[in-house]
């Protein structure tokens, strides 16, 4: 028995540490508390506050931000961090007072703010925590082709793909929640951060909230520099100065349209806008991303544009995710589009076979690796412990597992209402407004039956080794050889059939978290699905809402050449429609198309793997062939386009700085603080953006100097003979 400092008696459950309860894996041994008390109150007013403040705030600021040249996500780690002592302040100051309505007594301040009522103040922010997939779809129906899309279609759209997989998620837990062996490496580092702010500090040093608050303002402060007042320092890319008239030199040097030696950012937006923090990011996995993006970079681009001029190179960019015909002038998409939103085929003869800089393709062809690597990895290297899963001695409950049975479980039918529920809606938009969304009756239930195929395979894989595979290219892939000619078809089968799985594995993450954690499984329900259905609505508002209100917003070619809403990530998937969809894989990857052989990635992505298993078993010595991660090696580089070299270059320096040199140096600093900073970099910097947006750019204020640009104007010209480009030199 225990009392706490309001006088309550509470009951711990504690479990002695024997070999039959504890857990088997010695990460979740070392982190993971092997007690609980189940006294802790969750459901209070404090947590339905600051949750659902959370959530509108992540979802609104998340939306906002997709839409710049840098993009950023304001990470879960922020809130957990900032909500702490807004939680504590609440149980100072909150009345004490209790309440009763009916059979039910209550009280707006039950005690000391708790780690349980944070856990689910965290799963309300995560649902907030990246803009939902969907709003690619209505970005480029509005901004690129062009077209209407309501909102009461958006709305279904988004809320339907966000909430879909969450129906057989659940049913799933027995299987990759409850076991021992399925640990959720991530869930696991959420556990220290917790662990990390509620427990007491030993007093040594500045608290940890103290140097949160200290480096939150000091980054609020110092963004207003890249932010306004120097925007050069958002990528400094210093060859390009030296030769202002050199298209080559500013290939090479330049950091968002070439190769980016020697390019680098004094912005935290810049380093955390594709790669997400690099505080958080083990060494391994830095390793093999810096491995994979050298390799790239500085091996396979250069020689494939200057040495063999791979599909004629130098008639484009050397990096661009834009679409070119034959001569390196832009695709005109629009034009081969007909009145039924498909593929005007005598159009699109006339222009021609659609090209992509080199750049483009093989990062395409990287990204089919990427996925065959981590089927083919896993099953070598991780196929012993997923077939162990399904024996009785691998289903063993461990201490966890047991602590967790005296909270009443969810119902199936919960499950159930949500899965039948979230489908009819579904079917609803793709019957009722087909002439928005072109997806057919059929088209839904194939993606839902592929979502559901995989959801089991790839949350045992994420849930083993921390990586989940992307199935949006073969989605997108297999769905263009089935219905061809239709764009906003192929995205919307891709986000109902990925963003359902991918929604799946988030949801089965964050009931393991709250396992480890010991949250009521019911509350942990209740607060994910409210709370996905309030952050998706908040992203349709504000996604209209930046639609309708920025001119030209996502345009380049409208745009001024300093405009902050150039959308990259919209750009690229709007290219993928392109792609994908209203030309087919058929036109471009078959044999009617130019880039067939980057089929050939998809069986060399597969072999990878396999060959390094076999050197590992010829030379078991050799411990370093076994830190080759091929799914994280290739994985990275295919999201460049739209990540640029800087992002890389720089994300890269801190991750090694902070993950290596800090980490082996100053131990007991890196424990203490590194989460601390990396939330406190992402907050200050969001809050300083969002006040120079309403304050400055909303109103057309804004600076124009030297210090405002790249300048490497230059790199985004072709260097083939003959070619003529505006603003370009013709060689």
């Amino acid at each position: 028995m225990e009392i706490d400092s309001n006088g309550t008696t509470k009951t711990k459950t504690k479990v002695v540490d024997d070999d039959d309860v504890v857990s088997p894996i010695e990460a979740v041994r070392a982190v993971v508390l092997n007690d609980d008390d189940p006294t802790l109150p969750v459901w209070t007013f404090r947590m339905w506050f600051l949750g659902l403040t959370s959530v509108v705030l992540l979802s609104f600021v998340n939306t906002f931000l997709s839409y710049r040249t840098e993009p950023l996500s304001i990470s879960t780690i922020s809130v957990q961090v900032a909500t702490l002592p807004i939680g504590k302040f609440m149980a100072k100051v909150l009345p004490t007072r209790k309440f009763r309505i009916g059979k039910r007594e209550f009280s707006l301040n039950p005690g000391p703010f708790n780690m349980k009522e944070h856990v689910l103040i965290s799963m309300f922010a995560n649902c907030g925590g990246g803009t939902a997939y969907a709003i690619y779809i209505i970005d480029i129906i509005r901004a690129f082709y062009g077209r209407k899309i309501t909102f009461l279609a958006s709305w279904l759209l988004v809320v339907t793909t966000q909430v879909l997989g969450y129906g057989w998620a659940g049913i799933m837990r027995k299987i990759v929640v409850d076991p021992a062996t399925m640990w959720w490496p991530a869930s696991v580092a959420q556990v220290s951060l917790f662990r990390a702010l509620h427990e007491k500090e030993d007093g040594k040093g500045m608290s940890r909230g103290k140097f949160f608050f200290i480096a939150l303002i000091c980054s609020f402060a110092y963004y207003v520099i890249p932010g306004y007042f120097f925007g050069t320092l958002t990528t400094i890319s210093w060859i390009c100065w030296i030769f202002p008239k050199s298209v080559t030199a500013h290939q090479i040097g330049s950091g968002s349209n070439g190769l980016g030696l020697g390019s680098f950012a004094l912005d935290w937006n810049s380093i955390v806008a594709f790669l997400g923090s690099p505080l958080v990011t083990p060494i391994n996995a830095t390793l093999n991303i810096m491995a994979g993006y050298l390799l790239l970079i500085y091996v396979i681009i250069p020689s494939s544009y200057w040495g063999f001029n791979l599909y004629n190179a130098r008639n484009f960019p050397i990096y661009s995710s834009r679409l070119f015909t034959a001569q390196g002038m832009k695709y005109d998409v629009t034009s081969i589009v007909n009145k039924k939103f498909e593929l005007d085929i005598e159009a699109y003869e006339k222009q021609g076979h659609i090209n992509l800089s080199v750049f483009f393709a093989i990062s395409y062809g990287i990204g089919f690796a990427a996925i065959a690597s981590a089927l083919t990895h896993v099953a070598c290297f991780n196929g012993r412990k997923i077939i162990q899963l399904w024996s009785s001695r691998s289903m063993k409950q461990d201490i966890h597992t047991r602590l967790m049975k005296k909270y009443d479980d969810v119902p199936s039918w919960w499950f159930h209402v949500l899965l039948i529920g979230s489908f009819i809606l579904a079917l609803l938009l793709v019957t009722f407004m087909k002439d928005q969304v072109q997806l057919p009756w059929w088209g839904l239930i194939f993606a839902a039956a592929f979502a559901l195929f995989f959801t089991p395979f790839v949350s045992i894989i994420t849930a083993t080794t921390n990586q989940t595979p992307g199935l949006n290219v073969i989605s997108e892939y297999v769905f263009g050889l089935i219905l061809p000619g239709k764009p906003i078809a192929n995205v919307c089968f891709k986000t109902y059939a990925y963003i359902s799985m991918n929604q799946a594995v988030f949801f089965l993450s964050d009931f393991k978290l709250g396992h480890y954690m010991k949250i009521p499984p019911r509350s942990m329900f209740l607060v994910q699905t409210i709370g996905t259905i309030i952050a998706g609505t908040i992203n349709v508002i504000v996604a209209l809402w930046m639609l309708g209100s920025i001119p030209n917003i996502c345009n380049t070619d409208l745009l001024p050449p300093d405009s902050e809403w150039t959308c990259p990530g919209d750009r690229v998937f709007f290219g993928a429609s392109v792609i994908w969809g209203l030309v087919g894989p058929w036109r471009i990857f078959g044999p009617k198309g130019n880039y067939s052989y980057l089929n050939l990635f998809f069986i060399l992505g597969a072999l990878g793997p396999i060959i390094l298993w076999a050197l590992l078993k010829a030379f078991p010595n050799q411990k370093w062939i076994g830190t080759i991660h091929l799914p994280v090696l290739l994985g990275a580089t295919a999201i460049m386009p739209p990540a640029s070299t800087v992002n890389f270059n720089s994300w890269l320096v801190v991750a090694i700085v902070f993950n290596y040199f800090v980490y082996k140096r100053y131990r007991n600093w890196w424990n203490k603080y590194n989460y601390v900073l990396s939330g406190a970099l992402d907050a200050g910097m969001a809050f300083m953006l969002l006040l120079l947006y309403f304050a400055l750019n909303m109103h057309g204020t804004s600076l124009n100097w030297w210090g405002q640009s790249e300048h490497c104007e230059l790199a985004k010209c072709p260097t083939a003979k003959g070619v003529n480009v505006t603003e370009c030199p013709v060689f």
